[in-house]
């Protein structure tokens, strides 16, 4: 029965990140090993002094005009701009009332939505000014996935997930579920995408509170390089003392393969597995054994039908926290046994920081494009930059500091992992194939 389930391919992917604008610009950022991370305006209740943030970004544009920028949270220019370029990526055209407009749909994944629109009117309120009309319909994280279905006229399902720093990868397994089906009406292609951007004191102040971030005084000025902002987010080092909190969207369309073959589309990828389990343990730490979390990577190889042995690449959740890092590479080590040690793998967070919900996202359509060679070179490893003192505790194979390229014209299979708040565990197996010589 397994066997003849549909097959799920990747046909198009769009990137709005803080190292780059568009697919090629953030596939030559990660191959360059370019941080995104930036010193940020002080502000007297918080001592976080950095932040991935996307620079330059035209919202008016995305969202065809000024005055609709003030009716919806940030990242729903930035999830648009994103899924467009997938679409335009992939060939689809959705927009009329044809049959690939009726058959393709949107699932988002955000963990905080429109928290920024809900911040803002709530001072306004308090300020005694007038809130916004939309003030209901932004703090409604599915009303978020309905703005992007109705902008780009998709009339398939319109779902959202959110389930942290899980939620966009949950999003993306939910999506091939969905694919997969063999129920009426279940349509021909998903347009994933993650999104997330509150990189302000607020949600600053609240990951201090929890010490999940780090606090300490990072400076464009400064002497030593270790001390600038770049260096911020070190996964695996041992020096790291919390993450740095990012933003951005990242989009991928998700086909049926028979109906992306029909069409004529080029296949960048197939979405082969995913699995999600939960420690039960506490709301924001891992369970010690990370023995869920090494469930899931089992999991999503098995709905691969994957042996280990098959995968040779890994994204890792790698936030730069001390307990996540350690304990994920436990839990890397407990899933593929003495494969493990055989993976290279990598933490894009170290170049874009945390984009929470969205960051499962940002590492498929990191994977992909490295491994397609979508920046126009060969197929690469991102890098883990800024981890020059790895730590013990963290003893795998994280492609410190400079990209590593692949095999030419081969297929790599990648698992991606994520960890969340609220005892999350998912995972994604993917394979892409990388360009010819």
């Amino acid at each position: 029965m397994r066997d003849r389930r549909p097959g799920v391919v990747i046909t198009g992917i769009g990137v709005v990140s803080p190292i780059g604008v568009g697919v090629p610009s953030f596939v030559g950022g990660l191959r360059a090993g370019r941080s995104g991370v930036r010193a940020i305006d002080p502000h007297e209740r918080v001592r976080s002094s950095a932040a991935a943030v996307v620079a330059g970004f035209d919202a008016a544009a995305a969202l065809g005009n000024d005055a609709e920028v003030a009716r919806v949270p940030r990242l729903v220019p930035m999830a648009l701009r994103a899924a467009r370029e997938a679409l335009d990526g992939a060939g689809l055209r959705v927009g009329g009332t044809g049959k690939e407009s009726r058959r393709t749909g949107v699932v988002l994944g955000t963990g905080a939505g429109g928290i920024d629109f809900t911040l803002d009117q709530a001072q306004a309120g308090l300020a005694g000014r007038r809130p916004s009309l939309w003030t209901i319909t932004n703090a409604t994280h599915g009303n978020l996935a309905g703005e992007l279905s109705i902008r780009l006229v998709c009339r398939g399902p319109s779902l959202c997930v959110s389930t942290g720093c899980a939620s966009s990868s949950d999003a993306a397994g939910l999506a091939m579920d969905v694919l997969r089906s063999a129920r009426p009406g279940s349509p021909d292609a998903v347009i994933v995408v993650g999104a997330d951007a509150h990189v302000r004191w607020e949600t600053l102040l609240g990951m201090e509170l929890l010490r999940v971030i780090s606090t300490r005084a990072w400076s464009d000025r400064a002497a030593d390089p270790r001390d600038h902002p770049a260096s911020a987010s070190r996964p695996f080092d041992r020096s790291r003392d919390g993450f740095i909190l990012g933003e951005g969207a990242w989009a991928a369309v998700f086909e049926r393969e028979d109906a992306a073959r029909a069409r004529g589309a080029a296949v960048m990828a197939e979405a082969l597995g995913y699995g999600a389990t939960c420690d039960a343990y506490h709301r924001v730490r891992p369970a010690p054994d990370a023995e869920e979390c090494a469930r899931a990577m089992r999991d999503a190889l098995a709905d691969a039908a994957l042996d280990p042995s098959a995968v040779g690449l890994v994204q890792y959740h790698g936030t730069s926290t001390r307990v996540n890092d350690a304990l994920e590479t436990a839990a890397v080590r407990a899933a593929f046994g003495a494969h493990a040690g055989r993976l290279r793998g990598s933490s894009i967070k170290s170049m874009i920081g945390h984009p929470q919900g969205a960051c499962g996202m940002a590492s498929l359509v990191a994977m992909v494009g490295a491994i397609s060679g979508a920046d126009g070179g060969a197929g690469f490893v991102p890098p883990t930059i800024n981890l020059r003192e790895p730590d013990p505790a963290c003893d795998l194979d994280y492609t410190p500091n400079s990209a590593a390229s692949l095999e030419p014209g081969a297929a790599h299979a990648a698992l991606i992992n994520c960890l969340a708040f609220g005892a999350k565990n998912s995972a994604l197996v993917i394979r892409a194939v990388s360009p010819p010589c």
